[in-house]
C-alpha cells in the first residue's frame, strides 16, 4: 500500500484564517452585547450601561462585554470632533477600516456622517443598528437603513487586544 505524497500545508495562513474567526466571533459577541443594552439611557461622555451612554461609549461598552479590551477615547466633544481623530480612535482601537465592496459584519462598527460634519458611531448587523441616539435620550436597535449599509465601516483586525 502506497501513500498519498504530503499536501504541503500553509501554517500562517492558517493561523492568519483563525485569529480572523476569532475576531469575528468577539464581534459578534459585541454586537449580542450592545443590543443587551438596548433601552440604556443616553449620556453625554457615558460609557456604563447603568448610569447612560453615547454612541463612544456604547461602541467600547459592548466590546469590552465581549471580552475585547481597548482604550476609550476621553474627553471627546460631542460636536466638533475631526473625522480624524476618530478614525485614529478607531485603529488605536484595534479596528481596520474595511474596503468598499466589503461584507458587513455583526459587530463591525460603522461612522456616520451627519449634517453639519457631527459624526455618530453604532454597531452594525445583517439587518440592524444598535446606537445611542441622542434625540430618544436612549441606546435603539433600529432596521439597517442605507446610510448605515454606505457609512464607512470598521472590523476588528486579527491583531486586536483581547484582554
Amino acid at each position: 500500500m502506497t501513500c498519498s505524497p504530503a499536501i504541503p500545508v500553509d501554517e500562517e495562513a492558517m493561523r492568519e484564517e483563525a485569529a480572523l474567526a476569532d475576531r469575528a466571533m468577539i464581534a459578534a459577541r459585541a454586537f449580542a452585547a450592545a443590543r443587551a443594552m438596548v433601552g440604556a439611557r443616553f449620556r453625554p461622555q457615558g460609557c456604563e450601561p447603568e448610569t447612560g451612554l453615547d454612541c463612544v461609549g456604547l461602541v467600547w461598552a459592548a466590546y469590552a462585554a465581549a471580552g475585547y479590551g481597548a482604550v476609550r477615547p476621553a474627553a471627546y466633544p460631542l460636536r466638533g470632533w475631526s473625522e480624524e481623530r476618530i478614525v485614529a480612535a478607531l485603529e488605536e482601537a484595534g479596528l481596520r477600516r474595511v474596503s468598499g465592496g466589503a461584507a458587513v459584519r455583526a459587530g463591525d462598527v460603522a461612522l456616520l456622517t451627519l449634517p453639519a460634519r457631527q459624526f455618530h458611531l453604532g454597531l452594525i448587523g445583517a439587518h440592524s443598528v444598535i446606537h445611542a441616539h441622542a434625540g430618544l435620550r436612549r441606546v435603539v436597535e433600529a432596521p439597517l437603513e442605507a446610510a448605515w449599509r454606505a457609512a464607512a465601516h470598521w472590523h476588528l483586525a486579527a491583531d486586536g487586544k483581547e484582554r
